[in-house]
């Protein structure tokens, strides 16, 4: 079952008690038609874009805590429920990026909320792992999508990889999707509280 969510969508959500509600229902009309599931993907994140584009520190309130409910406390709550429906076992993925561990200029208060995200990530993979639930963190370069275009400078960036990252090139969608599906499988059987770079290497690079 896959859910779309409009940007006037998300702005709901900082309501979590709403969002909740929506989940509980999601994973009720989910669980109707199959009993079980075998993994999830978390793909979600959000911010005011206004407040990317100047310094960190007049992030207001209110952003602050929407950014970390959308893109941080969703997988703990998509987590939670989905958990139930994997009576033998499962994956759970997230999508996580650089800014999480190092500055990257206009990703401000999404950098924080990503750490936030790859830090769940690990709490969650050490609670599920006796009941055989594996989470794990795809750590992605610059991917030319609708929520990265929001920060000034994308196109510098897609620049900025191709031309330092060891492979010399951006990543593709189809190499993001693959990693996922490993992850998914029993390939990954053993790995689980990871943040896995897709980046044509660049997470490596210092200078």
């Amino acid at each position: 079952m896959t859910l779309y969510l409009t940007v006037e969508d998300v702005r709901k959500l900082v309501g979590m008690d709403d969002a909740l509600a929506a989940l509980d229902t999601a994973f009720e009309t989910l669980a109707a038609r199959w009993p079980t599931i075998d993994f999830v993907v978390h793909a979600i994140g959000y911010s005011d874009k206004t407040q990317l584009r100047g310094h960190f520190y007049d992030t207001t309130l209110d952003n602050f805590l929407m950014t970390m409910n959308i893109s941080a406390y969703s997988l703990v709550a998509v987590t939670k429920r989905a958990m139930a429906m994997m009576p033998e076992g499962g994956s759970i993925v997230t999508l996580s990026y650089y800014g999480a561990e190092k500055v990257v200029p206009h990703y401000n208060v999404m950098g924080v909320a990503k750490a936030s995200l790859e830090a769940s990530t690990r709490y969650l993979a050490y609670d599920l792992g006796p009941n055989k639930i594996r989470v794990n963190c795809i750590s992605a370069g610059p991917m030319n999508t609708l929520a990265a275009r929001g920060i000034a400078g994308f196109t510098d960036m897609l620049k900025h990889y191709e031309a330092h990252s060891p492979l010399k090139r951006n990543v593709l969608p189809d190499e993001l999707g693959a990693t996922g599906v490993f992850l998914a499988s029993d390939g990954a059987a053993a790995i689980t509280g990871q943040v896995i770079y897709v980046d044509s290497g660049y997470q490596i690079m210092g200078m």
